[in-house]
């Protein structure tokens, strides 16, 4: 069988200036990581286990107050929907954040972890930025203004994705096996191993920017939520990527996500749903 189709909202061009948008998303990712580098890797850092089981930081806490906090100034309009303290206001403009995406890596001082920052308008994310500031990464991105992120020598590269159209030549990160357990697509994760180039799971929000960056061809993950995803989509889809849910819906509700290089978005889906 193949995967079920839908038309694209995702890459539906936008009508507007997103550029003080995404100006206002750099400087909140600017706060956002002052707060976040001021206690990574602090000795007495309060975590905590929320009602889901998951931990949460005093630095999640303190990050997405910082956003926020600069947002109700900036854009007191806007709509946000925050992990950490759900939605505020009714617009057509949300801002969706996660303040430490790979709170588990954070806790453990291991430097992979993000803040993910968005602004969705009418349900489409348009601006996106990603920030790695352990390790002193930064991506982002609005609709019609392209893909990029920063370079050691300051100046902004722009992202392209890779050009492989096999799927024998691509590499691809799957996140975790439990991912896939839980979510019964074993089955498929074990006839995309057995199909590509190279596969890792790299985890949380890397992957993708490293799909955005040429390195690899796809990226899928399960169990994720709408602040897990929003500000990739934006690098993805100006890079020249494809983002979808894992059953190819254009939809940050769908709990999944596809990313790809485009070229082989459609061979991918029919692969994982083949029966």
């Amino acid at each position: 069988m193949t995967s079920p189709r839908s038309a694209s909202t995702f890459d539906t061009p936008f009508e507007g200036d997103l550029e003080a948008d995404l100006e206002l998303a750099l400087r909140l990712a600017d706060a956002a990581d002052a707060a976040s580098m001021s206690r990574f890797d602090a000795a007495d850092l309060d975590v905590r286990l929320k009602a889901d089981a998951s931990h949460v930081t005093e630095a999640d806490l303190a990050t997405e107050r910082a956003i926020r906090a600069l947002l109700e100034t900036e854009r007191p309009g806007d709509g946000i929907f925050g992990e950490e303290f759900g939605i505020t206001g009714d617009s057509a403009r949300q801002w969706i954040i996660d303040p430490i995406d790979g709170t588990a890596n954070y806790l453990k001082g291991i430097p992979m972890w993000s803040t993910l920052i968005a602004l969705a308008i009418d349900g489409v994310p348009r601006v996106g930025v990603v920030s790695q500031p352990a390790i002193g990464r930064r991506w982002w991105a609005a609709t019609g203004h392209g893909a990029w992120t920063n370079t050691p020598a300051g100046a902004p590269r722009p992202l392209a994705v890779s050009a492989v159209d096999a799927i024998g030549d691509s590499s691809v990160s799957f996140q975790s096996i439990g991912q896939w357990r839980d979510a019964g697509k074993l089955d498929a994760l074990e006839r995309l191993t057995s199909s590509v180039w190279r596969d890792r799971g790299y985890g949380d929000a890397w992957p993708y920017m490293l799909l955005a960056e040429g390195r690899l061809e796809f990226v899928a993950e399960f169990g994720v939520k709408e602040y897990d995803l929003a500000a990739h989509v934006p690098i993805v889809i100006e890079a020249g990527g494809r983002f979808t849910s894992f059953d190819g819906v254009d939809s940050l509700s769908e709990r999944s996500s596809l990313a790809t290089n485009r070229v082989l978005h459609d061979a991918y889906l029919d692969l994982l749903h083949s029966a």
